[in-house]
């Protein structure tokens, strides 16, 4: 078989070479033997069945398929179950993981990303807005991306968040204030651009209303002076009269 690059969790096509006790040993185009223990085989029509011997799944010569389960200096680690996509020493948080959605509940989502239990998303942790139910955000198949916010290894749990990877909203207050600015500018009336021949026109009318104003001004000064000369002589007339009359 032509050699190839063994990686961990990959799947591989093998064969049988020798069966023990304690396991067989197999061919998978490595350097390396190749090494799969009793305890990491199974069968294929019932995995949770225990099995006592090797020889029970496989045989010498068999072509089955393997994956890696761990690659040490001398020997490759085999397995015939399939191995997790996130094991619990690589899952950190602040990484970002790819999974579908599997159960919804009224307090958030539960998300399948390949580890040994799903990881959940709380309803806080859905969106910016306000939820009030997961439902209005995801449903059950949805293939979703989201960030790893906490690790329980004791507790098995895994806490996500896909508003974690969105940005944030801008504030209402200040998008209503924005949009009512702009609304302003846009039916505030501009002064429309004035030709040449305009201003001069416009000029000519200011000063001839200006001309007007004033000399209606100085009109009511002279007619206001007359009024004042009239007054004083009705009002010594009248003097005059009454002394007359005594």
């Amino acid at each position: 078989m032509e050699q190839q690059e063994i990686k961990p969790k990959e799947r591989y096509t093998g064969t049988v070479l020798k069966t023990t006790l304690q396991g067989a040993l197999v061919d998978i185009g490595s350097e390396k033997p190749a090494f799969i223990h009793i305890s990491q085989a199974v069968k294929e029509n019932n995995p949770k069945i225990e099995i006592n011997s090797i020889e029970e799944v496989l045989e010498k010569g068999q072509k089955m398929d393997f994956w890696v389960k761990r690659i040490r200096k001398d020997r490759i680690e085999l397995t015939m179950k399939e191995p997790l996509g996130l094991e619990w020493r690589e899952i950190k948080p602040d990484m970002t993981v790819k999974g579908q959605i599997v159960r919804l509940e009224t307090f958030g989502a539960f998300v399948e990303i390949g580890a040994e239990r799903p990881g959940l998303i709380h309803i806080s942790e859905l969106s910016h807005s306000y939820v009030r139910n997961p439902g209005e955000v995801v449903r059950e198949g949805d293939e979703i991306e989201a960030k790893v916010l906490e690790v329980n290894r004791r507790k098995k749990q895994i806490k996500l968040s896909i508003k974690a990877l969105q940005e944030l909203p801008q504030p209402l207050e200040i998008q209503e204030r924005g949009g009512r600015k702009k609304k302003e500018e846009e039916e505030e009336p501009k002064e429309p651009d004035l030709t040449a021949m305009e201003i001069a026109l416009r000029s000519a009318m200011d000063k001839t209303n200006g001309e007007e104003n004033g000399s209606s001004k100085k009109k009511s000064r002279k007619n206001k002076g007359k009024s004042s000369e009239q007054d004083d002589l009705l009002s010594r007339t009248l003097e005059k009269k009454v002394g007359q009359g005594s």
